[in-house]
């Protein structure tokens, strides 16, 4: 088949190159002209597995193509896929003018019957949306399906190719064969291929990380009450999680959710209910349970310098919202170093892929509140204490023996419970988690 992806960000790049894995000629459009030629020379904007090696063979086998020229993508390819971006407006709301923009140019390049696919993750009624921008342009016949993605960074390779499920929302049964046509070699052990109408479809993706952040945030609850009373969290995740009902996925406690997906989504979910009438009591409660929790490892810290962290300095291992990506939208470790900065703390930071992102983030106060460095124990020279932020392999076995030698106070504060309270009792460290017994 012959597909066009508008858009080359971490959905459209994803995608685009895993469609031109299966034999697919695809075009992936974007408006930044560096970018295109860079990934025309193989240099991929994002660090994800796998994804710059996939990337540079389908370009050399000629599947994979990357132009600014959206007029001649449209002309040429029989299925569009819209994957722009969807950035929360000041009230939480999707903002849908690069969709609309791209729906734009669409009907004016239409020749012929076109399948034109919301990949991005978009509020309930834009198919209408997009269906009513590009009739303004055409009198060609086109369907508008709405195609939700549920990639997880950092595995975003393997879940498009081998998908728990495909989820298409369309009316149109010619579209529908369509995709099924196309989604056919990533389903072939049985995982299913669901149609339904298009707000449906468009539903669903909100729904599915709306509940992902609820069981998030509901035991990091669980895990601010084990604090409290003594019980350990993790008994507690492996007492419920073997419940077929419950499960084991997504009850991990942590520092909050971060990322480009919950905390967008979850914003977007409620402010859909708003325009309903529909309080979404339930869901206000996730987000005010994750903002908080982002600095319940910064009162342990706290408290262990006795209420003064002035003069002090923190090394902090992940920055990162979670590991195998440089992904930093919405991480904890942003707001751990504002609230560190403003109590008067510097922070010495290490993270195996996010620096570049990070330079960019802190601007200004690179070098002047944080430091960035290459390597993970240099970032424990001349500090106070560790702060655990991001569950990366490469963090899970240190040398204790340096890490204690090396700091100013054998303390390490582990925001992602990576290691073993009775453990780093023996090596002679002062271990602090979320929602176990202090060692």
């Amino acid at each position: 088949m012959k597909i066009a992806v508008v858009g080359t960000g971490y959905v459209g790049l994803v995608a685009g190159t895993c469609f031109a894995d299966t034999g697919n000629e695809v075009t992936c459009v974007d408006i930044d002209e560096k970018k295109v030629n860079d990934l025309n020379k193989g240099h991929v904007p994002i660090y994800e597995p796998g994804l710059e090696e996939m990337i540079k063979r389908n370009v050399r086998e000629e599947r994979l193509f990357f132009t600014t020229d959206i007029a001649k993508a449209v002309k040429d390819s029989t299925i569009i896929f819209i994957a722009v971006g969807t950035p929360p407006d000041e009230d939480g709301s999707a903002d849908l003018k690069y969709v609309l923009a791209v729906a734009r140019d669409i009907g004016k390049n239409m020749n012929g019957f076109k399948v034109v696919v919301d990949k991005s993750t978009v509020p309930v009624g834009t198919a209408d949306r997009v269906t009513e921008e590009i009739k303004k342009y055409t009198d060609h016949d086109f369907a508008v399906v709405s195609n939700p993605e549920f990639l997880k960074e950092g595995a975003a390779i393997a879940d498009f190719m081998k998908p728990d499920r495909v989820v298409i929302g369309t009316s149109n049964e010619e579209a529908a064969e369509i995709m099924r046509n196309l989604y056919a070699p990533y389903v072939r052990t049985g995982k299913p291929i669901i149609v339904m109408d298009e707000r449906s479809a468009e539903l669903t993706k909100y729904t599915a990380n709306a509940l992902l952040a609820t069981k998030i945030s509901f035991m990091n609850e669980i895990a601010n009450l084990c604090d409290l009373t003594g019980a350990d969290v993790d008994m507690v995740r492996k007492g419920i999680g073997s419940d077929v009902r419950i499960g084991p996925y997504f009850i991990f406690p942590g520092t909050g959710y971060g990322g480009s997906c919950f905390p967008k989504d979850v914003q977007a979910i409620i402010k859909t209910a708003d325009e309903y009438g529909l309080d979404l009591k339930i869901l206000k409660a996730v987000e005010s349970v994750n903002a908080a929790q982002k600095t319940v490892l910064f009162g342990k810290i706290k408290k262990y310098f006795n209420n003064d962290l002035k003069g002090k300095t923190i090394a902090m291992w992940g920055l990162s919202f979670k590991p195998k990506t440089d992904d930093m939208r919405e991480a904890p470790a942003i707001e751990m170093v504002n609230v560190l900065n403003e109590a008067g703390a510097r922070v010495q930071a290490h993270d195996p892929e996010a620096l570049e992102e990070a330079k960019w983030r802190f601007g200004k106060r690179v070098n002047n509140g944080i430091t960035l460095h290459d390597k993970r124990y240099d970032a424990l020279e001349g500090a106070d204490a560790l702060v655990i932020m991001t569950e990366w392999n490469e963090f899970r076995e240190p040398d204790f023996y340096l890490i204690k030698e090396t700091l100013s106070h054998p303390a390490i504060f582990d925001g992602r419970n990576i290691y073993n309270p009775k453990r780093m009792k023996k090596y002679g460290i002062d271990y602090f988690s979320i929602g176990r017994p202090k060692n």
